[in-house]
């Protein structure tokens, strides 16, 4: 067993400071990600600081902006009646997410921090470059039926597994973020990154940064909305696709649209072109393909997983079609 050590400050300047001081040191909140990369050797941090004494647990709605502490749990988001009333895109996609127990556990930042589930990330036999910078990824020739259809580099082709943040970018919710040089505000669309030549960062905080929270800004998609989470059983799975879709209607016309895809892009996969498609148009099942065929236009498969792109393009019209239904 690897020694660390543990401690639990007691405000916010503090963790930050013990994060700094220590780079193989790491936050740890709910660990239900965290403790699973220490058991299987993919992470070995020397020092763990608690945040959960940090007052980041909270949820208020202010001039129309719904805010989130980072360390709100995903089952405390996903039943608050701020929430389900204004953003009830967000509430569905929590409760696809993992189990009960998991959500009881899980905080809303940890939520947007966890690793990819890629198994080649987690056998530490196997070169990956994600783990180890410059070995290789296996998933490239290996068994990549899990793996990207967008964004994906010659370095990695692993995936994001959380379904909060695809609602989180289809909503454009703000990420609010402190550290050793302040405060700072991060678009969600910009906090996750894309492989390219430096995989093993998933994100674009900077050394110790601690994320306190999120805002989500107000929005008309409070009704026509829809999850759809395809996997290979009903629960406690991840998704080999998902999609987020909400719909603003008047009249029979679409007058506002957002579509965003997990599953299939190292970070969570905006449709901002599939969206303007839809702008102006009834909403109707022809409409409806024709958005995610412009949605996939992109699209790079690899040996065992070509059967993303039909499926993600009948997962859009399905999603579409359920939220316009509602």
């Amino acid at each position: 067993m690897n020694q660390f050590s543990y401690v639990r400050p007691a405000s916010q300047q503090a963790a930050i400071d013990a994060i700094t001081r220590d780079s193989s040191a790491r936050f740890i909140a709910g660990g239900t990600n965290l403790l699973d990369l220490m058991k299987n050797g993919v992470l070995a941090p020397e020092k763990l600081v608690d945040i959960n004494r940090l007052p980041l647990k909270n949820i208020t709605l202010n001039n129309n902006i719904l805010h989130i502490g980072a360390l709100t749990l995903n089952s405390e988001v996903a039943a608050h009646p701020l929430v389900k009333t204004h953003h009830p895109l967000l509430s569905q996609v929590l409760l696809a997410g993992a189990s009960q127990q998991l959500r009881n556990m899980a905080t809303t930042g940890g939520n947007m921090m966890q690793r990819t589930r890629c198994s080649y990330f987690y056998d530490i036999t196997m070169p990956c470059n994600k783990r180890t910078p410059g070995s290789g990824c296996s998933a490239i020739g290996g068994i990549n039926r899990m793996h990207a259809i967008f964004g994906a580099s010659d370095q990695c082709i692993a995936v994001h597994p959380s379904d909060m943040c695809i609602a989180l970018v289809a909503l454009d919710a703000t990420v609010l973020v402190a550290g050793p040089k302040g405060n700072r505000r991060i678009p969600f669309g910009e906090f996750h990154r894309l492989p390219g030549n430096t995989p093993d960062k998933d994100n674009n905080l900077g050394k110790g940064e601690l994320i306190t929270g999120i805002e989500i800004p107000h929005s008309p998609f409070t009704q026509n909305v829809y999850y759809l989470k395809v996997r290979d059983r009903a629960s406690y799975a991840f998704a080999l696709v998902s999609v987020a879709a909400a719909l603003d209607i008047s009249n029979n016309t679409i007058r506002g649209a957002r579509l965003a895809m997990g599953g299939v892009a190292h970070k969570p996969w905006r449709l901002h072109e599939a969206e303007k498609t839809l702008i102006g148009k009834s909403p109707t099942a022809d409409n409806f393909r024709i958005a995610a065929t412009v949605a996939t236009q992109s699209a790079r498969t690899y040996q065992h997983n070509a059967f993303k792109v039909p499926m993600a393009q009948n997962s859009i019209v399905t999603a579409l079609q359920k939220a316009a239904a509602v």
